[in-house]
């Protein structure tokens, strides 16, 4: 009896040895943020002793900072109750990630109440405030939209699911574009006709911003980044342009709902600048990674993607029936978990009210996968004859005289695109001037501004003279 009681307690100490070695291994892993490491082990002790706050609170952040904030709530609910020091700050983001605003509304108010007890600062906790404010505005606006169906494939590769028409131009990696080699993660929009791009690359802040090129006598011109605040906060990404040459979608982290949101924007041709972006709200966007919005008028299908609710490498394409204009659920006369379903996109078939509209849409869908596009040819520009005539070669013209005055043309209009290129460097330099450098700067751009002016006249005279010309010596 005596050398079982000792057999015994030598156990006792070797298994409580072994388990305060196991939690200490965990805290270590938490502290250097391998939180799915430490998880495993956390879910062990809070369920040794499901009243302990400190498990209960690591655990809680182990599921948040893992992409399970549903999961974490109920732990970090105990922690707040035990008054774990920075428990609410925790339950706060889960509520706001699991798109519960107005709980963490609650949770960060009663967090900021308690930090000015303790005089300490509150700031962040503020900004976190306001931004929950935000995305429960968002929440009243959540867009009724038809999603037909997804496709989870690899990031990596995930332009390549994208099935749209020759009409609303081409997608590429930049890599894919520029031929280049390594892991960047800029994209390119080709508008249709092929003589401009919009694409990402690194710019003077260090990150990623939107850049145009156009071409000319199959040269590219310089990149130019983008006027407006679309470069202005964080890394601008997954440009898309509508058919009207106006109206851009983009995808940037600097700000929205988490990680990168969609927006769109329209170019004022009055003061050659963006208006001030929209972020395009819910379904579209979540707490997680939005980007790549794309409408393909022709065959009226929308395309983005997401990795909410994805493993590490995956991505899901959604794509949708796009909408005349907006129209949005209301949120007051509906039950705000539905209305949670319907922002998350937990189901398809919950956003479909039409089912001939799906079918129809889903067809559309079916041939644009069977789609081979046509191979295009290689042409060295489009000049437009007449309404039934384009040319896309030099000798396409049949008039000796018409083909000299297209050179020239050709020439002329290099050098307009030359000079608008300066202009708008100009331009950019006179707004960040101050008034001393605008009124030294002025003179130059009016003169400019006019010879830019003149030139575009010019260029509209000679190919009304090039098309008479070699329309009377075509017949």
């Amino acid at each position: 009896m005596k050398r079982k009681y000792i057999l015994l307690l030598i156990c006792s100490f070797f298994l409580s040895g072994i388990s305060a070695q196991t939690i200490e291994q965990a805290r270590a892993l938490y502290a250097k943020g391998n939180y799915e490491e430490a998880k495993p082990i956390f879910k062990k002790y809070v369920k040794s002793q499901p009243s302990n706050g400190n498990y209960n609170f690591w655990y809680g952040v182990c599921c948040l900072k893992t992409g399970e904030p549903e999961e974490a709530i109920p732990y970090l609910e105990v922690a707040v109750k035990k008054r774990v020091t920075t428990g609410q700050l925790y339950l706060g983001q889960a509520y706001n990630d699991s798109y519960q605003f107005e709980d963490a509304i609650e949770c960060y108010e009663e967090y900021i109440e308690e930090l000015n007890k303790r005089k300490k600062p509150t700031e962040d906790v503020e900004a976190l405030l306001e931004k929950s404010k935000s995305d429960l505005r968002m929440l009243k606006g959540v867009e009724e939209v038809c999603i037909i169906d997804s496709f989870v494939v690899d990031k990596a590769n995930f332009l390549a699911t994208y099935k749209i028409s020759e009409e609303s131009g081409k997608l590429f990696t930049f890599n894919e574009f520029f031929q280049t080699e390594g892991n960047h993660p800029g994209t390119v929009y080709e508008t249709e006709i092929g003589n401009k791009i919009y694409y990402s690359e690194q710019g003077e802040r260090g990150n990623l911003d939107i850049f145009s090129k156009n071409k000319l006598a199959n040269e590219w011109s310089n990149g130019r980044p983008l006027p407006g605040s679309i470069n202005e906060s964080g890394n601008a990404n997954y440009p898309f342009v509508l058919s009207d040459g106006l109206t851009i979608y983009y995808a940037t982290d600097g700000e929205g709902l988490g990680g990168y949101d969609i927006f769109v924007t329209r170019y004022n041709t009055n003061t050659d600048s963006y208006l001030t972006p929209e972020n395009v709200g819910m379904p579209f966007n979540s707490p997680y990674n939005d980007y790549m919005y794309v409408i393909d008028e022709y065959n009226n299908l929308g395309w983005f993607a997401s990795d909410r609710f994805q493993p590490e490498g995956k991505v899901c394409i959604y794509v949708f029936i796009p909408n005349s204009s907006k129209k949005t659920y209301n949120y007051e006369a509906m039950d705000t978990q539905q209305i949670i379903r319907l922002s998350q996109i937990h189901s398809l078939k919950e956003t479909w009210k039409d089912e001939n509209e799906v079918n129809e849409a889903l067809q559309r869908l079916q041939e644009a996968i069977n789609h081979k596009p046509q191979e295009r040819h290689t042409i060295d520009f489009e000049f437009v004859i007449d309404d039934n005539t384009t040319y896309y070669l030099l000798n396409d013209f049949k008039s000796s005289k018409a083909k000299q005055l297209f050179q020239r043309y050709q020439q002329l209009e290099k050098d307009y695109l030359q000079q608008v290129d300066k202009l708008e460097n100009q331009r950019q330099q006179y707004a960040q001037a101050n008034k001393q450098g605008k009124d030294k700067m002025a003179p130059a751009i009016l003169d400019l501004e006019k010879r830019v002016l003149q030139m575009s006249g010019e260029l509209d005279t000679l190919a009304v003279s090039i098309r008479n010309t070699e329309k009377t010596n075509s017949k």
